[in-house]
């Protein structure tokens, strides 16, 4: 068995998952997806968006269960995913172009019936008690935003852009989400934004 086998086959020691709680939500990331005729997945070079107030997700996909003799003879539960919300200060014009499809003409920003958006890799990282955790999710679909606006008063209120995100698994290898921090691999994580850190093994010649 390769060493990179046996390293994903060893159990992982209770004291890798140190935090007792989690808080703060910073470096959030997207990297735009393409997708091959074979449907093999590549990543563009991450980049940040500043200004994130707070991400939401809920599972999707719930229990099937099959009855016989008078009660749930089999249960599975499904995974499709996670839907969600991502809220930050203002959405960046980048972020338009390259997820949203919008395009620059004549001098304006621009959005049209036709535009192609893009899937993306979402990256982001959570404070803990002890050490932060950097967290991607693999394939998601951005949805085109509110338009908020209100007039000022007495004092300044700032209301944040919310993006509604689909995430679902990767059809090349079921992938949706995964964790890191210093624990668990230290190169992982410091590479974590440079580019997508993809959960499978790498290759030993």
């Amino acid at each position: 068995m390769k060493s990179n086998e046996m390293k994903m086959l060893m159990p992982l020691d209770i004291q890798m998952f140190a935090n007792r709680v989690q808080y703060g939500l910073n470096n959030v990331h997207y990297a735009v997806l393409t997708r091959a005729a074979d449907g093999s997945i590549t990543y563009g070079k991450p980049v940040r968006i500043p200004g994130a107030v707070s991400i939401t997700t809920s599972p999707t996909g719930g229990a099937n269960n099959f009855y016989a003799d008078n009660g749930i003879y089999y249960a599975r539960n499904a995974n499709t995913g996670y839907e969600g919300t991502l809220s930050i200060a203002l959405i960046p014009e980048q972020f338009k172009i390259d997820v949203l499809g919008e395009r620059i003409v004549n001098g304006m920003l621009a959005e049209f019936s036709d535009a192609k958006s893009n899937d993306i890799a979402l990256l982001y990282e959570i404070e803990g008690d002890e050490e932060q955790d950097r967290l991607a999710y693999y394939d998601v679909t951005v949805a085109r935003p509110n338009n908020n606006a209100n007039t000022t008063g007495d004092t300044i209120e700032i209301s944040p852009n919310e993006l509604a995100i689909t995430v679902k698994p990767r059809t090349s290898d079921k992938a949706i989400k995964a964790i890191s921090n210093k624990t668990l691999d230290p190169d992982v994580f410091a590479n974590f934004f440079t580019s997508v850190q993809e959960p499978v093994p790498t290759p030993t010649p």
